[in-house]
């Protein structure tokens, strides 16, 4: 968050309303079945969906790709807009998989607030390390959510303790598990005083709520065996003693979590996360923007595209562009200028997501997540405004670490895929280079399953099979310096050389020492990593 300071005017009503979030965590942690209960308790779905489905059971909402319907993982992030009590949730549910980490970083930078779910008998696992550590350069306020303490899970402080030592933030308990595994059956709200009692027999129903007084309030040894109570009541103690207390700013600054406990797949614990979600999660926030940044108080509307998703509807050749919206109220059918072409573009199919289902959206406001269909105008990192030149910083694209040669199944479609891959290579779904000597295309992805993804949509979306064979490269790195360095640079390394999509100059390497060359022999080019989705 850019500008925590008091002095900034309130916010429309309609804006204050408004939380935009990503769901992270590691792969298996619980993150797709947790957003499905979030649709559930928002009324947007009538029963949700299970992961792994069992024949025609219902699938979950969020994965809507064939690959993620087989497989029972989350591969694109996708967005869903629902209201809950007074607020409007914008929940961006992200993959898991290390593989497709790009795009859980892209979607971060869209996002205000990420609730991390972390399983209750694994703790901290390395994914989830490594997108909280996104969250802190970004600044960006964590809610946690414990996940499975219906199954056999590890003793509460531990977990805590854990969270605390690794990802090195406060943490304060929200609620506070009563038993766990086959014994837990429900959780002590600590910040409302109430019990809540899960119900095993049916996972679709909203868990029991008791208000009481307190820990000494005799109500609780009604309702919790006597076991569980006497734990119950030194533990709470234990964890007010020694555990900080609530501090909302701390918890808008990123310096501390709350921590709820419960199982997704139960709908237990998941109405007090959302609750809390709308109590001390942020509102829209200000965007980092050149020449300067973006509140979302402005009347003006703009918007930055963070993702872009190619043949949601199978039956159309369509490409939605999720836009999220840094300030303005939007209405359909407006006319926006195209920051990078300069040019005027009418709005006026915008559609709002409950997953693959959309509705056309007659108006949005700041932080909420819309779509924009076009035909290959909208890319990444794009700036819509009503006419000022702003353009919003901070979206990255990273160097792909695994290099494959692309080859039609058939020479004679060679052109049809060069066309399917420009369509992925928009999207982020992997870097397609074109080399300066030789014929093919040479596809990068940050982890080998997006080749796996990559080779399925081709063929199911396209009618192409396709075929992956390594490539002499094993990475590759964009070239910067001045037009005449650069052009000297490219002549004398021709058989090193590529074009990304969007035409920039790509030096692919075979090893470091490649890299060391470079860096000796030309001081005046510089090889990155990284480039920034700005054009």
């Amino acid at each position: 968050m850019l500008d925590t300071r008091t002095n900034r005017p309130d916010l429309p009503a309609e804006i204050a309303r408004r939380r935009t979030f990503a769901i992270i965590s590691h792969p298996d942690a619980g993150k797709t079945t947790l957003t499905e209960k979030f649709l559930l308790y928002g009324g947007a779905i009538q029963m949700a969906g299970q992961v792994r489905a069992k024949g025609e059971a219902r699938r979950t909402r969020s994965d809507f790709m064939q690959m993620e319907k087989d497989r029972g993982i989350s591969v694109s992030a996708s967005a869903m807009s629902f209201d809950f009590k007074d607020f409007r949730f914008n929940l961006v549910d992200t993959p898991g998989h290390s593989d497709f980490s790009e795009d859980t970083y892209r979607t971060l930078t869209a996002v205000d607030a990420a609730v991390m779910v972390i399983d209750g008998a694994k703790g901290v696992e390395s994914q989830t390390r490594k997108l909280f550590e996104v969250c802190r350069l970004r600044d960006l306020p964590i809610l946690t959510f414990c996940n499975k303490m219906d199954r056999e899970s590890r003793d509460t402080f531990d977990i805590i303790d854990e969270i605390q030592e690794n990802l090195a933030i406060d943490v304060t308990p929200a609620s506070w598990p009563i038993g766990q595994g086959r014994d837990f059956v429900g959780c002590y709200d600590m910040f409302n005083n109430r019990l809540e009692l899960m119900d095993r027999a049916d996972r679709n129903k909203v868990a029991e709520s008791i208000k009481i007084n307190g820990l000494d309030d005799p109500k609780l040894d009604e309702h919790v065996p006597e076991t569980l109570v006497a734990k119950l009541r030194e533990e709470v103690e234990m964890a007010r003693e020694l555990l900080p207390e609530l501090n909302p700013q701390s918890v808008l600054e990123g310096h501390m979590t709350p921590i709820w406990f419960g199982s997704a797949i139960n709908s237990f614990g998941v109405k007090e996360l959302m609750e809390g979600i709308g109590t001390y999660g942020p509102e829209p926030q200000p965007q980092r923007a050149e020449p300067r940044q973006i509140c979302p108080e402005e009347s003006k509307v703009s918007g930055f595209v963070f993702k872009v998703q190619a043949n949601m509807d199978p039956k159309h050749r369509d490409r939605v562009a999720f836009v999220r919206l840094a300030s303005g109220h939007f209405k359909r059918g407006m006319k926006l200028t195209h920051v990078r072409s300069k040019k005027p573009m009418t709005v006026s199919a915008p559609v709002l997501f409950l997953a693959s289902d959309r509705e056309l959206a007659e108006e949005a406001w700041a932080g909420d997540i819309i779509g924009i269909p076009n035909h290959g105008q909208l890319r990444i990192g794009d700036t819509l405004t009503e006419g000022e030149t702003l353009k919003v910083t901070g979206i990255p694209s990273f160097a792909p670490e695994l290099l494959q040669q692309a080859r039609a199944g058939d020479p004679m479609k060679a052109k049809h895929l060069e066309k399917a891959l420009m369509q992925f290579a928009e999207e982020g779904a992997a870097k397609v280079f074109k080399p300066a000597f030789g014929s093919g295309f040479i596809v990068g992805v940050v982890g080998a399953l997006q080749f796996e993804v990559l080779g399925s949509r081709i063929e199911l979306e396209y009618g192409l099979p396709v075929r992956f064979e390594a490539s002499q490269f094993t990475s590759a790195r964009w070239v910067q310096g001045d037009k005449q360095a650069v052009e000297k640079f490219t002549a004398a390394n021709k058989q090193h050389i590529a074009h990304d999509n969007d035409g920039d100059v790509v030096y692919l390497t075979r090893m470091q020492w490649d890299i060391d060359r470079v860096e000796r022999d030309y001081p005046d080019i510089t090889l990155t990593a990284t480039k920034e989705m700005m054009v």
